[in-house]
């Protein structure tokens, strides 16, 4: 359904029997909320609310660029719109850096956080002002074996959930593309996710050169009391392409929270 609201319209997802625990699923650039279809196949039954990032899916795609506080203000207005509270977040790549924001900004609404391969800062400004320049000129299929193989690794062509992510990115508008991926470019959470203390599950695949383990470690290690998890068959985007896996370790996650 699409939610409107004074400045976009996001188009949204909420199921699950109204009296679940809650989980919000933020999806990652240039992917949909369908990324998350197969996980939640494999997840015990939760109010599950998921969408599209402005600029993605069936999202309006406003003009670029984006900023991260306006991603992190969307996620919270969909939030209260469905009246969702204490939910667990799990975001995914920029998703994650959009759970970050939303962990420190509304602790009312958040009661635990799984940050999927993201980090506080993802690369530098300077090499998203090259990718965001390229795009400008070139579209997203010049851009989309490059970023295959940074997402599922050296053998990215044989990994049976490329045709799908593929064609997501593809699908992607290459305005919305570049907006977030400016609000990313933007991004530098080290010293707010510092002062997290909430639960947290903070989880890399070991293909992923998109952010690396040690990366994902590395923001584990400022958020006290964090859990980190490696799944050693996945690359940067483990609900697509490891679902058994990312799905049975959030599960054990939300039930050592308590939230299950």
């Amino acid at each position: 359904m699409l939610v409107y609201f004074d400045d976009t319209r996001l188009n949204a997802e909420l199921t699950g029997p109204e009296t679940a625990p809650p989980l919000v699923l933020i999806h990652a650039l240039g992917t949909n909320l369908a990324i998350w279809d197969a996980v939640l196949q494999r997840l015990p039954p939760l109010r599950i609310l998921r969408y599209d990032q402005r600029g993605h899916g069936k999202s309006d795609v406003p003009k670029p660029p984006y900023a991260m506080g306006t991603l992190v203000r969307d996620a919270e207005r969909l939030m209260d719109y469905f009246k969702l509270k204490d939910a667990v977040v799990v975001g995914l790549s920029a998703g994650g850096m959009v759970a970050q924001g939303l962990g420190v900004k509304r602790l009312d609404l958040v009661r635990g956080l799984v940050l999927s391969n993201t980090a506080p800062r993802i690369s530098t400004p300077e090499i998203w002002a090259d990718r965001i320049d390229f795009v400008r000129r070139e579209g997203l299929d010049a851009l989309a074996d490059g970023s295959m193989e940074r997402m599922l690794g050296r053998n990215w062509r044989d990994s049976p959930a490329m045709p799908a992510l593929r064609s997501m990115l593809l699908a992607t508008d290459p305005q919305g593309w570049m907006g977030v991926a400016a609000a990313v470019a933007g991004t530098d959470f080290y010293a707010t996710t510092a002062t997290l203390t909430l639960p947290t599950l903070a989880i890399a695949g070991a293909l992923d050169a998109a952010t690396p383990p040690d990366m994902v470690r590395e923001m584990a290690d400022l958020i006290r009391g964090s859990d980190f998890h490696l799944l050693r068959a996945a690359g940067h985007l483990p609900p697509a392409d490891q679902p058994d896996a990312f799905a049975a370790v959030l599960s054990s996650f939300l039930k050592r929270i308590g939230h299950l």
